[in-house]
């Protein structure tokens, strides 16, 4: 087997390893299309991972997980799709290695334009959550993108998705949620 080999910066993994660890005990929401299950992750590139790396991204308000994927449909075609089926899960999860980046100063400081924080530019956000990927944290906390509100970024190879839990389900009325 070979060994993990780092391409990371490392002032930014040094920055990284000197924040404490937190616990995170509590719900998360996720939405997914289709059939699928809320415990698989997120395989293409995202604000916090690249292409290759997999993630749960989650967040601590129902309407935090419905604003961003809303805004991911919404934004890939003209018209909303009529006949998607979505389902919200609510999920309650323990972990023991979190890294709380919520702090937009500290976000800020590790090198993230906040002014330009709702676009879709993640070069910087995913060299981060790559770093604290690899440094082993199961967890982080990040700002939401789309809501005001904070996002749980999960990395399945970093803990053990047994530990999560399915609360509760729900199919997703777009139309309903879009209007209300």
């Amino acid at each position: 087997m070979s060994a993990r080999r780092s391409s990371h910066d490392v002032a930014l993994l040094d920055a990284l390893s000197e924040l404490p660890e937190v616990p995170f005990a509590g719900d998360l929401w996720r939405v997914v299309n289709g059939v699928r299950s809320p415990l698989d992750g997120s395989k293409g590139a995202g604000r916090w991972n690249v292409r290759e790396s997999e993630v749960l991204y989650c967040a601590l308000e129902k309407d935090g997980a419905l604003s961003e994927i809303y805004f991911h449909i919404n934004r890939q075609q003209s018209v909303f799709p009529s006949r998607l089926t979505s389902t919200v899960h609510r999920l309650e999860a323990t972990f023991d290695r979190t890294l709380d980046l919520t702090d937009r100063q500290l976000l800020s400081r590790l090198g993230v334009d906040l002014n330009r924080y709702t676009e879709i530019l993640y070069d910087q956000t995913q060299k981060i959550g790559e770093a604290v990927n690899f440094l082993g944290f199961e967890a982080m906390l990040v700002p939401n993108a789309r809501h005001e509100s904070t996002n749980l970024v999960v990395f399945p190879q970093n803990c053990d998705l047994d530990e999560i839990s399915l609360a509760e389900a729900a199919d997703v009325d777009w139309n309903a949620w879009r209007n209300a």
